[in-house]
């Protein structure tokens, strides 16, 4: 008979001396979440892994403050974070959704001889799921999978924060405002602006408020499957992407790229 996960960790320690029980038991709640399934509460994960729900509840919010598990305080269960991500990004070469976005967005990175990408929230910043360089880019931020943008100041993190549902968004601004304290002033200041935008015209813009001379725009992407938010962008070289041409041209385009890639996702 096979034995359950909480069995084998529990024999473990005896027959190896190097065997780390509270790391197994963390990996174990991650395994917990089965594909289909985007919320579970902690009675949930001690039924599945046979740990004692005092621990759970130890090792999820443990694993909340790493970012490997985000919880909704309305719902009062917890999904997986994109924190999840980073254990390995190898995986991602067989992730579904970088292969639907690939050719739309390659195309608008060659046409706005800049860069676009694909990223997801891990806690308070946006990380790089896939980037896109136009070929005759003449110029580049350098970012690639695995890197992390601020989340207020950037395009993409703007995007994110305009396809939440308001009372997550409602959240995750309370967050932003405390994590950062007098700065958030003045980052509210840009972040507002840009959903006022986005209610306007379907996309956000950062311009020159994450790094000088580097303008940029981004638009929220949904999952129905799931309800999970990620976000595109482009961006670049304020010299090659003025604000005229993001807002009549690339913002457009992007939006173009979203709604192929999201009717994509859904067959």
């Amino acid at each position: 008979m096979k034995q359950t996960a909480k069995q084998q960790m529990d024999m473990a320690p005896s027959a190896d001396r190097q065997f780390v029980t509270a790391l197994a038991r963390g990996l174990d709640v991650l395994r917990a979440f089965q594909p289909g399934e985007s919320l579970l509460a902690n009675r949930d994960i001690a039924d599945r892994t046979g740990l004692p729900r005092p621990t759970v509840s130890r090792l999820t919010h443990t694993l909340t403050r790493l970012g490997y598990l985000v919880y909704e305080p309305d719902r009062e269960k917890y999904r997986l974070g994109s924190a999840v991500l980073s254990l390995g990004y190898a995986v991602l070469a067989n992730m579904e959704l970088r292969n639907i976005a690939r050719p739309y967005l390659q195309e608008i990175a060659d046409y706005t001889r800049s860069a676009c990408a694909l990223g997801d929230a891990q806690g308070l910043q946006m990380i790089y799921v896939e980037s896109y360089r136009g070929k005759t880019a003449p110029f580049t931020l350098g970012l690639g999978v695995g890197s992390s943008i601020p989340m207020p100041t950037t395009a993409m993190g703007r995007a994110y924060l305009a396809g939440l549902p308001d009372e997550a968004r409602k959240r995750m601004l309370a967050q932003l405002a405390d994590h950062h304290g007098r700065d958030w002033k003045k980052m509210r200041i840009g972040v507002e602006a840009a959903l006022a935008d986005y209610t306007k015209t379907g996309f956000v813009l950062s311009i020159a408020d994450w790094q000088l001379e580097i303008n940029s725009v981004g638009v929220p992407i949904v999952l129905q499957d799931s309800n999970r938010v990620m976000a595109i962008n482009c961006g670049g070289a304020a010299s090659v992407l003025s604000v005229e041409f993001l807002r009549n041209e690339v913002g457009p385009r992007l939006i173009a790229a979203r709604n192929q890639i999201e009717a994509a996702s859904r067959r």
